[in-house]
């Protein structure tokens, strides 16, 4: 069954109503009354670090975005820059004052410094033909950021509502978890649109096949630390217990978009070694002893 064709007037109606529906946020909703916040702390400091952290870093992926995609449509600027952007920024302050109530240290994110290689890659997306091959590339790693987010926000909400953490979970978690969805719906329909208007070219997904699977990334993970922190996000919430359909449902959008050629492809193999080696790598430093100061 063919996918239904989407077109660019349906994903500004997209971009619009979310805006509208769902504003950033009220910081003055949540209500961060814990019961037990040692409890709370033991079982999700790790993981409530971590995506504070990414979510902060908001401010430096909307300048990224800046330069690796001058001159996008007023609809994709709208999005990153009106939508997601004042949304994530109040995900990433909920988050970190949760921390923060929980005894944990005021989250440090990097909220300016865009890296050489982003700066390499807008030069080059000057081209045209480079352009469309990073614009897809980035809705694409967007779908997997947003998909992943949101199995790991509905993870903690499980948990703290076993745990009896009502307020938390209602005003904090769950209130960032129902915007996520929109994001994703972005990314999937603006990648889908692309590839079914011809936007991109044969040789151009083949490129953007080979550049994915030879950049393939984890979200706020640059760094063998951050990735090891990655993995420590993945066992903390159990999602490596099923790994493979996990991964399988970030990638389903890839998938379907540069690997339709290769039948019976259910995951790249690339995401599914890149998740199984952050969480190893975990695993293998909560097992090593520290070092002795």
């Amino acid at each position: 069954m063919s996918e239904p064709r989407v077109d660019a007037t349906r994903i500004r109606d997209h971009v619009q109503h979310l805006g509208e529906r769902h504003p950033p946020v009220d910081l003055a909703s949540a209500d961060y009354t814990v019961t037990d916040p040692t409890a709370v702390r033991q079982r999700f400091g790790h993981v409530l670090d971590y995506m504070a952290r990414v979510e902060m870093e908001v401010e430096r992926n909307v300048l990224e975005l800046a330069v690796l995609l001058p001159g996008v449509s007023e609809t994709d600027r709208a999005f990153y820059a009106d939508v997601w952007g004042p949304q994530e920024e109040h995900h990433g302050i909920l988050l970190d004052t949760l921390g923060q109530h929980l005894g944990l240290p005021p989250v440090v994110a990097n909220t300016d410094d865009v890296p050489a290689r982003v700066r390499v890659l807008g030069a080059l997306a000057h081209l045209p033909v480079v352009h469309e091959v990073i614009r897809l590339l980035y809705y694409l790693t967007g779908a997997a950021t947003e998909k992943s987010a949101m199995l790991a926000y509905q993870a903690m909400s499980e948990g703290l509502g076993e745990m009896g953490e009502g307020a938390v979970k209602r005003t904090v978690v769950d209130a960032i978890k129902v915007q996520e969805p929109g994001h994703f719906a972005f990314y999937r329909l603006s990648a889908q649109e692309m590839v079914q208007s011809g936007a991109i070219a044969g040789w151009q997904l083949h490129l953007a096949r080979l550049l994915r699977s030879r950049s393939y990334g984890l979200v706020g993970a640059v760094s063998r630390e951050q990735r090891t922190d990655f993995g420590g996000v993945i066992v903390e919430l159990g999602l490596d217990e099923q790994l493979e359909r996990n991964v399988r449902d970030i990638s389903r959008l890839e998938t379907q978009l540069l690997w339709a050629h290769e039948k019976g492809l259910q995951v790249p193999g690339y995401a599914l070694a890149a998740f199984r080696e952050a969480a190893a790598m975990y695993r293998h430093r909560q097992q090593s002893p520290p070092l002795a100061a």
